[in-house]
């Protein structure tokens, strides 16, 4: 009787084995998937990370603010004129950087969505959130199968990131809606436990417009604070402006200044200080043909 029951019990085992291996299910073991989204690899060690925002189409000023130390790029296609030829060769310009290269998508369309991830982003970015269905529908464009119905294509994703970038491409994609209104407020709960989405964004400046509330203001608190603790029962990050990164608890993702507002604040230091070598190393002259600094 008990060599019976081992022996249904073996048979059962390796049935199971068999079946797992020929359907390349749960049960046959799975190769590590490499991550190459250095932003989501510092979230997961408990870091916060910043990026600066990306509103112009010059390679220039983006290899600038990518190589400046931000964790990442908040390429901003929501409001702005750039289109899809500029935010590629911006991202070919500097395919080294360090800071990894976000889309905030005009909208959670297919046609958005697609080509954002096709020309390289590691991180979608989507406003206007008011319900699970729109970022279930983000996810869904981001996303190969079997998580998605993102097709195969020409981009430079592959160059960018690899020839093992098909295999690995759905771990490494961030996907973040931002919530921007009271309804969004409302859904935070449903729109925070959508399967693929990592972090929810909480959408400050238009938090205060859309409600008619100002930060400080308990009715805008409140609103803040729904957001964030739906999200982190969800087990999902929270993130918000810069502004917030060292007065409030529990954010890690933050939205830095934009390349305008740097360079008014770049101007407004140099004009502040009289020393036109406080900046340089000994030897260097301030302007061609001057004195060098001491």
């Amino acid at each position: 009787m008990k060599f019976s029951k081992v022996f249904t019990l073996s048979m059962t085992t390796l049935l199971l084995l068999l079946l797992s291996s020929m359907l390349g299910g749960s049960f046959a073991q799975q190769p590590d998937v490499r991550i190459f989204n250095t932003v989501k690899t510092k979230l997961a060690e408990g870091k916060q990370v910043i990026g600066g925002t990306v509103s112009t189409p010059d390679p220039d000023i983006y290899c600038a603010m990518a190589n400046s130390g931000y964790d990442y790029i908040w390429i901003e296609m929501q409001h702005s004129h750039l289109g899809y030829t500029d935010v590629a060769r911006m991202i070919w310009a500097c395919k080294d950087a360090p800071a990894i290269p976000f889309i905030r998508v005009p909208d959670a369309t297919e046609g958005d969505i697609q080509k954002a991830v096709d020309i390289g982003a590691l991180g979608i970015i989507v406003p206007m959130v008011d319900t699970a269905e729109k970022m279930e529908r983000a996810v869904r464009f981001a996303k190969y199968p079997p998580i998605g119905r993102r097709s195969q294509g020409g981009g430079q994703y592959g160059a960018l990131w690899g020839r093992d970038y098909r295999a690995a491409a759905n771990d490494n994609i961030m996907i973040i809606a931002m919530i921007e209104t009271e309804e969004g407020t409302a859904a935070a709960d449903e729109i925070a436990n959508v399967d693929g989405v990592d972090l929810v964004f909480v959408a400050s400046s238009d938090l205060s417009s859309f409600s008619g509330r100002s930060q400080g203001d308990p009715v805008y608190e409140n609103l803040v604070t729904r957001i964030k603790t739906e999200t982190t029962n969800a087990g999902k990050y929270v993130g918000g402006p810069s502004g917030w990164m060292t007065t409030r608890d529990g954010y890690q993702f933050f939205q830095g200044p934009g390349t305008s507002s740097l360079i008014r604040t770049g101007v407004r230091v140099t004009l502040e200080e009289s020393d036109p070598c406080r900046f340089l190393p000994s030897g260097t002259a301030p302007v061609q043909g001057e004195d060098p600094c001491p």
